[in-house]
């Protein structure tokens, strides 16, 4: 048996935790518990689209080492520098590089997906869109 220091384990079930506002006024999220036994290495939670609500295209950036998305209902658009616009279904995943100038598009009533950052706190800012 290794010596090292384990994390605690960490259970979250759908019904428990209540969707809250967050980053973005046009979704919901759900806090996966991750951040506070990692210290705030790691976050992970649960995005679900506001019904109504729609988006609101603003090209950012993220100041932070790590971002995937994986999409587990319904449908978004993001686009990105360089790429040009993605169309993410259920089952798709995308990782955003650190800095990347990107906004989202557009997006289903039925969207929610599973992001996943490190560390779990992180800077966002406006930016110009690319020419």
């Amino acid at each position: 048996m290794s010596a090292a220091r384990t994390l605690p384990v960490v259970v979250s079930h759908a019904g428990d935790a209540p969707f809250t506002s967050g980053l973005r006024a046009f979704f919901a999220y759900r806090d996966l518990g991750i951040r506070h036994v990692t210290g705030g290495r790691v976050a992970a939670h649960v995005i679900r689209a506001v019904p109504g609500a729609g988006s609101h295209p603003v090209w950012h950036t993220h100041a932070l080492d790590f971002q995937m998305v994986y999409v587990l209902k319904g449908w978004v658009r993001f686009e990105y520098e360089g790429v040009g616009e993605v169309l993410l279904k259920q089952g798709s995943m995308v990782h955003q590089p650190p800095g990347i100038r990107h906004r989202e598009v557009a997006h289903s009533e039925d969207l929610e997906l599973l992001e996943i950052t490190l560390p779990a706190e992180f800077r966002t800012e406006a930016v110009e869109g690319p020419a």
